[in-house]
């Protein structure tokens, strides 16, 4: 499966380009993260939980990263294996590039599995891979810019509806 997508992130492109060759920042941003070991010469090691529709697996992996032209684009290159789930495996090629708010990201991923997961159908996995490519790159730019705006003012809404709820109930 192919896909792509580009995502306008506020920081400086140094900054997002450091948090993509960090163990800590990609422990934060993979979805179903336990563990991410390692470092952007020597290669990264995850272990990741995820459930794909009935299939629920631990996939251990390794990452690396190559292409490398600093502050503008770098290949990451992965595969892991989920025991009797079957394998992921797959690439991403990814650009940045200063925009007027900070960096403009883009990316391109070819993935392929196989085994258990293979057999539960194409629609289900493209669904799947889009909803963890966009979750982590939500995941970056959350970790980069702190939570959006309307995150911020939900709390702010939350405030005088419980300080009503105190008053009508007495409490």
């Amino acid at each position: 499966m192919h896909m792509s997508d580009q995502r306008e992130i506020a920081a400086p492109v140094a900054e997002v380009w450091a948090a993509l060759l960090s163990a800590d920042s990609l422990l934060h941003c993979v979805p179903g993260a336990k563990e991410v070991t390692g470092n952007a010469d020597d290669g990264f090691e995850a272990t990741v939980v995820q459930k794909v529709g009935p299939v629920k697996a631990t996939f251990k992996g390794q990452v690396a990263l190559s292409n490398l032209v600093e502050g503008e684009s770098l290949t990451l290159t992965g595969e892991g294996k989920g025991g009797a789930a079957g394998f992921a495996k797959g690439g991403a090629d990814v650009t940045l590039a200063a925009s007027e708010t900070g960096t403009l990201l883009s990316y391109e991923v070819d993935a392929k599995v196989g085994g258990k997961l293979a057999q539960l159908g194409s629609r289900l996995i493209d669904g799947f891979a889009k909803k963890m490519a966009d979750q982590f790159f939500t995941n970056l730019q959350t970790s980069l810019e702190g939570p959006a705006e309307e995150a911020a003012d939900a709390d702010a809404d939350e405030a005088p509806k419980k300080s009503l709820l105190k008053r009508m109930t007495g409490g």
